[in-house]
């Protein structure tokens, strides 16, 4: 059987990966950071599923998961670590802290540096372990290839997610383990609804334009793609004979295609009539 690390399994995308895994005969270990969240998906998953219990930004306790999946593994290999557990900040850059950008940073890029650093040997660069070499997807996002205003953090963290993963695509031949991306547009997913969205105060000049853009990641929300189709495509990334190095999946891909095609200069202008971020007349 199979086995596969998927970190942030409590929603959303990670969530919907491990049920889809599990379902195709996969062993799952899946992060969660509340003994609440461990214990509902236990018994929701059954005997194949795992709970780990830690913070990807805690090495420590990333590095004791790490040993009990190399206990149940048993000699073998890991067919696949998937980098999924994010969070999302958001709000003007002038007027978030240091310190909220450097969460977003720690929880969406340094939490994946740390599970890829651990969780690495058991894919395969141990050579006293046996079996194929496992393979990593890393979650990124529409965002990892263009940058909306107000939601810099974010973007700024997927834009370090894409650049990491074509490094270490390159660092990994070496011992056969491939990486892959996966790059989400709107999804249904409780990310953008947790604490962490929109950062700004009323008297902003930003006000506008931060009623607006949470008024447009209602809409996609709303209109989002099911973690489900997500999920799928991790399956295709951590199955295929040969995987693509990055899948983008969104629920409107010519409106990107289009977007992708027209100056920046004039995207700059289209976005920011939309969110009222022109300078008064």
């Amino acid at each position: 059987m199979q086995s596969v690390v998927i970190t942030g399994v409590s929603t959303g995308i990670g969530f919907a990966a491990a049920k889809l895994l599990l379902a195709r005969g996969f062993r799952v270990f899946g992060s969660v950071r509340k003994q609440a969240d461990a214990d509902r998906l236990k018994s929701e998953f059954g005997a194949n599923f795992t709970p780990l219990a830690f913070d990807v930004t805690d090495e420590a306790a990333v590095f004791a998961a790490a040993r009990e999946v190399r206990a149940a593994l048993n000699g073998e290999t890991l067919a696949g670590l998937v980098n999924n557990a994010g969070i999302a900040v958001a709000g003007p850059l002038l007027e978030i802290s240091a310190d909220q950008f450097r969460k977003q940073m720690e929880v969406n890029v340094i939490g994946p540096v740390i599970a890829t650093q651990v969780f690495g040997p058991l894919l395969g660069s141990d050579p006293s372990l046996k079996g194929p070499k496992g393979r990593i997807v890393m979650i990124s996002s529409v965002a990892g290839k263009s940058g909306n205003p107000l939601t810099s953090p974010y973007s700024a963290s997927k834009h370090a997610i894409e650049g990491l993963s074509e490094s270490l695509r390159r660092e990994l031949m070496l011992f056969g383990i491939d990486v892959i991306m996966v790059a989400p547009g709107a999804v249904k997913t409780p990310i953008w609804g947790k604490a962490d969205e929109f950062s700004g105060n009323s008297n902003s000049p930003y006000a506008p334009a931060l009623q607006k853009i949470r008024a447009f990641t209602q809409h996609l929300s709303e209109i989002g793609l099911p973690a489900e189709k997500i999920a799928e495509v991790i399956f295709t990334a951590l199955t295929s004979p040969n995987p693509k190095v990055r899948y983008q999946i969104t629920p409107d891909p010519m409106r990107h295609l289009i977007l992708g095609l027209l100056p920046k200069r004039t995207v700059d202008k289209i976005i920011a009539k939309r969110l009222d971020l022109l300078p008064p007349a």
